[in-house]
């Protein structure tokens, strides 16, 4: 406060009673607002403060509209939401649906063919963000390249190439799946998979690198990532950007890149080798995705890349936990030998005692349900909506949740024609 605002009272001089406390106040502080916004002495009676007492508060307190000083509860069901329209949108003879997924080339959307009525995923890349990546526009060529020869029940397989030159835009149309492993594993307890529901993945994924490297194509970037499930559990390897078709009249895999994930990429790679076994890589990473499934973790781990890289490159494996098994554990710690030469063969694999005899199911395990990140439980398609849309077209902009209940009959019929287009695909 302003030391000008306040009078002395000298050691001598008593106090006001409380009566006089407002009367005393308002003569002695008369403040005025100065041009300079300071509070002076002597104000005119015009800038006076005027001073009230309790029965003149409850009074003002009387006049206040008491109905305003509360918040009403809104029915959810008169929520006002905005009609977001699905827009059908075709490309060929296929019906657009929601993306599936995102990646450095492009977003993975569902698609329905028009004719067949099956379920389809697309690839969607841009040669202008290709362009942007390292080997970017290669890489999808040799993918496609690879995809149209091979044809394996653990294969992802390609149905289709379409090219908008205008849109400067590739379309690879590839079956459908309704999971990944990698979000599998991110949403299930401890971030592992019971033994009997990784081992079942684990034989699959040796049977399309068998069929892989006897078509002389090593794939250079098997992890979680690059599994998938279709509705009825069989796995697909995808994403073959990096691999590599050797050459068929030469009696070695060497191979002279790599370009992999770190954290599945083998000691010869971390150590920057200039040539290696690519067969020997897919046993690695095969390897570090099966201890991956099994315990929730990884073998090599690092505060970054650098370190990361640096542990692999040691080639000393945490070893895996007692609770594996032996026969697992040794499954694991031959997989993941330094030296690639003493790494065994698919086939050495297969004959292995843990892969030949199927764990049980635990007490108290559950299998994880196939599911990628952004669908459902009941693995219900995206086009559907697309679908309502163009048929059943809703001219409303805005609606309540009590107009969604009380729809008319066409949208109802619509939804049986939902469900039965999911039963069909």
């Amino acid at each position: 406060m302003d030391p000008r605002m306040c009078r002395k009272i000298s050691s001598s001089e008593s106090l006001p009673d409380a009566d006089n406390v407002e009367y005393e106040v308002s003569t002695i502080i008369a403040p005025q607002e100065s041009d300079d916004n300071f509070m002076l002495d002597g104000s005119p009676e015009p800038h006076s403060v005027t001073w009230l007492d309790n029965d003149q508060i409850d009074d003002l307190d009387l006049n206040l509209d008491q109905t305003n000083l509360c918040f009403h509860r809104v029915d959810s069901a008169d929520i006002i939401y905005r009609n977001k329209k699905k827009k059908c949108k075709m490309v060929g003879k296929y019906v657009m649906g929601d993306v599936l997924g995102e990646g450095s080339y492009g977003k993975v959307k569902e698609m329905l063919d028009s004719e067949t009525l099956c379920r389809r995923a697309v690839k969607i890349l841009k040669k202008r963000k290709l362009r942007r990546i390292p080997n970017g526009e290669q890489n999808v060529q040799r993918e496609i390249q690879l995809l149209r020869i091979l044809r394996h029940k653990n294969v992802i397989e390609l149905v289709d190439v379409m090219y908008n030159d205008e849109k400067q835009k590739m379309y690879l149309v590839m079956e459908f799946c309704v999971g990944v492993l990698q979000d599998m594993l991110e949403g299930s307890p401890g971030k592992k998979f019971p033994q009997r529901q990784a081992h079942d993945y684990f034989t699959q994924l040796l049977d399309g690198l068998e069929y892989l490297h006897g078509q002389g194509v090593v794939h250079k970037d098997i992890k979680p990532g690059n599994l998938l499930l279709t509705l009825d559990q069989t796995l697909k390897i995808t994403d073959f950007g990096v691999a590599e078709a050797l050459d068929m009249f030469s009696p070695e895999d060497t191979c002279y890149t790599g370009q992999g994930s770190p954290a599945f990429q083998p000691p010869e790679i971390a150590n920057g080798a200039e040539t290696f076994s690519g067969v020997k890589v897919d046993i690695w990473s095969s390897g570090v995705t099966l201890y991956n499934m099994t315990t929730g973790r990884y073998p090599f781990e690092g505060d970054n890349v650098y370190r990361l890289l640096e542990s692999i490159g040691r080639g000393e494996p945490a070893p895996p936990p007692p609770s594996l098994g032996p026969t697992l554990g040794a499954l694991l710690t031959n997989m993941l030998k330094r030296d690639p030469d003493l790494r065994p063969t698919v086939h050495e694999i297969k004959r292995h005692s843990w892969v030949q005899a199927r764990p049980p199911l635990e007490a108290g395990e559950r299998m994880v349900t196939p599911r990628s990140r952004r669908s459902d439980e009941l693995h219900t398609s995206t086009v559907i909506p697309y679908l309502v849309e163009r048929h059943y077209p809703s001219a409303q902009e805005y609606f309540t949740e009590r107009d969604y209940r009380h729809e008319p009959e066409e949208v109802r019929v619509a939804g049986h024609v939902r469900a039965r287009i999911c039963s069909l695909s």
